[in-house]
């Protein structure tokens, strides 16, 4: 049996632009899967995670197995338990989702930078 390489550690997030462009199971799922997780709001604040730039990844491939690695805003987060099953929850009710994996990461670590401005627009951040 040939060793397997330890999986890569996920990068910084991605903008919105470019986590769109990597659905290799042709047009459509994955931009599904992101209106999803627009739809998913933080509990403690009026913003959809995706805008708040808590999904780091996001990875449809041809199988209609989906990957998302997301974080929190703090490891201490009261929603810790139950908002990775709420977006794995939402993700699999979709029409080609075979699959749904939940990376939860740490790294990098969430800051506010990386809300969207429409986000920060909705905190009263400008």
């Amino acid at each position: 049996m040939t060793p397997q390489p330890p999986p890569t550690p996920p990068g910084p997030p991605a903008s919105p632009a470019s986590i769109a462009n990597s659905d290799s199971s042709g047009p459509g799922l994955r931009e599904q899967v992101i209106e999803v997780l627009r739809d998913i709001y933080d509990p403690e604040l009026p913003v959809a995670i995706y805008e708040l730039g808590l999904v780091y990844e996001v990875e449809v491939d041809a199988t209609g197995e989906v990957r998302i690695a997301m974080t929190l805003t703090s490891p201490t987060c009261p929603v810790a338990e139950s908002l990775p099953g709420e977006v794995e929850h939402r993700v699999q009710s979709i029409d080609g989702v075979a699959s749904v994996a939940i990376d939860l990461v740490w790294e990098p670590p969430w800051d506010p930078e990386m809300m969207t401005e429409a986000a920060r627009l909705e905190l009263g951040m400008f």
